[in-house]
C-alpha cells in the first residue's frame, strides 16, 4: 500500500548483468523509501553499483526484479512517453559533470526543462532566475558555461535540476569534479536548499563529510543497501 508521504518507494530491487555465460548480480533485495524534504546519501566502494542504482531509481535504467514508485506512480507501468514526462516534471538530475549546453547562457540552460514542459518563455525565464538566485548566481545569468567557474557551473546544473519543482532530485557525485574549497561552497548551497524546499534529495558521494550531513546515510555493500556505520 502506497504511503502518500513517500516521494520514492523502491522495493526488492535486483540488477544483474550477463557477461557471456556468467551472470553478475550488481545488487539485490534493495529497499528504499524517501519522504518529501528528506536528504539521503548513498556511499560505497567504486564499482559497487551506486550510479546504476541511482539510474534505476530515476527510471533511466531497468531492474530485473522489484518495483520503483515515484509520487505513487509505478515506473514499470508507464509507457516510454509517460516515463520521459515523469523524469522532466518530477525528477531532477545532477551529475559529476554539469552537462550544460555551451552555446547557451546560464539562464537559458536552466530554462530548458521548463520549455520542454510547455511553460511560456517569459514564465520559464522568471522561474530560472529565481532558481539561480537561490544558488547565489543572480549576477551570472547571462554568462555562458565557459565564462563560469567550476562551482558556478555545478550550481547552475543544480538550478536546472530544481527549476520544474521536482519531487525528487538525484545527484551522482555532484562535487566529485571540484577542488575541495569549491566543493564545500556547492555543498553549502545544496544543504541550504534542502532546508528551503520540500524536494527529496538522494545523493551518491565518496565524500564522507558530506554524507554525514544528510538526514540519512546508506551504504551499498555486499550487494545490498543498509545503514552506514560511518
Amino acid at each position: 500500500m502506497s504511503n502518500a508521504s513517500w516521494v520514492l518507494e523502491a522495493s526488492g530491487l535486483r540488477k544483474t548483468y550477463t557477461s557471456g555465460p556468467q551472470a553478475v548480480t550488481v545488487w539485490q533485495d534493495v529497499d528504499l523509501n524517501v519522504k518529501a524534504g528528506e536528504s539521503v546519501a548513498i556511499v560505497g566502494a567504486s564499482g559497487s553499483g551506486k550510479t546504476t542504482l541511482l539510474n534505476a531509481l530515476g527510471g533511466l535504467d531497468t531492474v530485473d526484479a522489484g518495483s520503483v514508485m515515484i509520487g505513487g506512480q509505478l515506473l514499470s507501468k508507464l509507457s516510454d512517453k509517460q516515463r520521459t514526462r515523469l523524469r522532466n516534471q518530477e525528477i531532477g538530475f545532477v551529475y559529476q559533470f554539469h552537462h550544460l549546453l555551451p552555446e547557451f547562457s546560464a539562464l537559458e540552460n536552466v530554462m530548458m526543462p521548463q520549455l520542454l514542459a510547455g511553460v511560456a518563455r517569459k514564465a520559464a525565464a522568471a522561474r530560472a532566475r529565481e532558481c539561480l538566485a537561490q544558488l547565489g548566481l543572480e549576477h551570472r545569468v547571462d554568462h555562458k558555461p565557459a565564462e563560469l567557474s567550476g562551482g558556478e557551473r555545478q550550481r547552475t546544473a543544480i538550478a536546472r535540476a530544481l527549476v520544474n519543482r521536482p519531487r525528487l532530485v538525484l545527484l551522482d557525485e555532484p562535487t566529485g569534479n571540484l577542488d575541495q574549497q569549491t566543493a564545500r561552497q556547492v555543498e553549502a548551497a545544496m544543504l541550504a536548499l534542502t532546508e528551503q524546499v520540500e524536494t527529496a534529495f538522494i545523493m551518491v558521494t565518496h565524500d564522507s563529510e558530506l554524507a554525514g550531513r544528510m538526514d540519512r546515510c546508506l551504504q551499498l555493500r555486499d550487494l545490498t543497501l543498509s545503514p552506514w556505520q560511518g
